[in-house]
């Protein structure tokens, strides 16, 4: 059977390939189930370090990070990192927390980051399809600029 974007090599759905980012392993398995539940296949990782050797040996549609784990920077390290591999995978900052130091919104801004909070599990299984669905419009759009020129 021939091998199609939608399915593998035996006919069966391929699962969009999510890598999870957060070193509260309750947030993390949470939002891991949730997003299982929800129809991905997600790769969760503790740290920036783990994020960082996941996304070096596998492909990512999305790479969702909290900010901050083991310094606190360390989900910016894995953004940066994520837009520079070639796969280009979709991004976005994610906090379990309803409450931050600074708030969500600016932070998110200032980074140049999409930001999910995780409370309205609805909007997050949305927001987590919008962005893998933007990803995806975008390498069309390439691979027909490269096939034009």
């Amino acid at each position: 059977m021939e091998k199609s974007p939608q399915t593998g090599r035996r006919g069966t759905l391929e699962l969009a390939r999510v890598l999870l980012v957060d070193d509260d392993p309750t947030s993390r398995l949470t939002l891991q189930t949730v997003l299982e539940a929800g129809g991905y296949h997600v790769d969760a990782a503790a740290s920036a370090a783990e994020a960082i050797r996941l996304m070096e040996s596998g492909e990512y549609e999305l790479v969702l990070t909290d900010l901050r784990m083991e310094s606190p920077k360390a989900g910016l390290k894995v953004l940066a990192h994520a837009r520079m591999m070639d796969y280009k995978p979709a991004t976005a900052l994610i906090t379990t927390y309803r409450r931050t130091r600074t708030p969500a919104k600016r932070r998110a801004k200032a980074n140049q980051a999409v930001l999910i909070q995780s409370e309205d599990l609805p909007e997050l299984l949305g927001k987590v399809a919008e962005l893998i669905s933007e990803r995806a419009t975008r390498r069309v759009e390439r691979e027909l600029r490269h096939t034009r020129n």
